[in-house]
């Protein structure tokens, strides 16, 4: 039963945010402006994110992305728990503004999604990313998700503290974090 709550759970995952905000919030965190899917696309590591139950068994935590023929993005989020099983959730992204990627939808394809097409789709905002595409921040408008990517399982801790820097500003809690479990940590539990 656990397994398949985290596995629903991750079908919503690493991007379902929640209500909408609307565009002119001038409390809502400022994205990255000018997005290039192309470079964004393919695979990130997740660092840390805001707690969530369905990423309560995640140790590890990824996302795969590639840019379809019609300029949306194809989504694979995987997780692994710490017995060493990986458990995926496929889904595909799009512009909430037409021309713009700093903000899209996401929605999951589940039993949810196909019962309800478009009701469950969530906000994924891209907050920064850096000029190489090697690290990003990504929340969501009321601030309840955050995850911190980088193209490596791991990062120099000049690099971690940039993107905490860059979370702070923006105003999410990064005393809340959860970061990722080590390979060697991972092998320890089993």
């Amino acid at each position: 039963m656990k397994r398949l709550a985290l596995l629903l759970g991750l079908s919503g995952a690493l991007l379902l945010g929640g209500c909408a905000t609307p565009g002119g919030d001038a409390l809502a965190p400022k994205t990255a402006g000018e997005i290039n899917l192309k470079r964004y696309q393919g695979k990130w590591f997740e660092q840390a994110h805001l707690p969530m139950y369905f990423q309560n068994d995640c140790a590890q935590s990824e996302a795969h992305y590639n840019v379809k023929p019609d300029g949306s993005l194809g989504v694979l989020n995987r997780c692994r728990t710490l017995d060493g099983e990986w458990l995926r959730a496929q889904g595909n992204a799009w512009p909430q503004e037409p021309g713009h990627a700093d903000k899209l939808w996401v929605e999951f394809d589940n039993w949810f999604t196909r019962l309800m097409p478009g009701m469950s789709k969530g906000e994924y905002w891209v907050l920064y990313v850096d000029d190489r595409y090697q690290t990003a921040l990504v929340g969501n408008p009321d601030r309840k998700h955050l995850w911190l990517l980088s193209r490596t399982p791991t990062v120099t801790a000049v690099v971690r503290e940039h993107l905490l820097a860059k979370a702070r500003q923006q105003g999410y809690d990064t005393s809340r974090l959860v970061w990722r479990v080590s390979d060697r940590d991972i092998a320890r539990e089993r």
